[in-house]
């Protein structure tokens, strides 16, 4: 149902209420890294009751084009937007991803996937590093502080390896079994 069916009584309550809820959207956005902006298009296409072309969402939000364009690529590069086609339009079209799991899940997995990766290198490159110190003739002294961060660096590649299980049972939807959707 459009709002335009709605009586302008209606229509400023609706919106009041969507105004709050873009917000709160925008807001908890933020706490990820992503801008409060970006956060309030995606409410604005959230609430959207057909997809949105770039230039509709700069009227909406009162943002330029180009600010609309590099919201929607964040929002497309974190799979929480679709590009869509729509017959007879010449321009691109966007609408919001309403799974919000499948959303999350893919937001979790993009964002912790590459610093899982990149982490995992550097603390295995470390312990390559060390534990070559190992091999030479060192003060005990030495050799108990290598020791001692290698069997940290140790663990800590045990960590980041759980949750490189973690992120691939949310990728490939597992989590849900230990986590049921309601």
């Amino acid at each position: 149902m459009s709002l335009d069916q709605l009586s302008p009584e209606q229509q400023t309550a609706v919106l009041n209420v969507r105004k709050r809820v873009i917000e709160a959207i925008g807001r908890n956005m933020n706490l990820y890294g992503i801008p409060l902006s970006t956060g309030h298009l995606y409410g604005l296409l959230f609430f959207a009751d057909k997809p949105m072309t770039l230039d509709e969402m700069g009227m909406g939000m009162k943002m330029s084009k180009t600010s609309m364009s590099t919201g929607v690529r964040t929002l497309l590069d974190m799979k929480m937007v679709n590009k869509v086609w729509e017959k007879g339009s010449r321009k691109d079209l966007y609408e919001v991803e309403y799974d919000w799991y499948q959303t999350f899940t893919d937001f979790f997995a993009i964002k912790w996937r590459k610093a899982v990766e990149g982490n995992i290198l550097v603390l295995k490159r470390s312990i390559k590093e060390m534990s070559k110190y190992l091999t030479e003739d060192i003060e005990p002294s030495l050799r108990s502080v290598l020791e001692e961060d290698v069997h940290k660096m140790n663990e800590a590649v045990k960590y980041y390896s759980w949750l490189d299980r973690l992120i691939d049972a949310m990728e490939n939807g597992e989590i849900f079994d230990l986590v049921p959707k309601e």
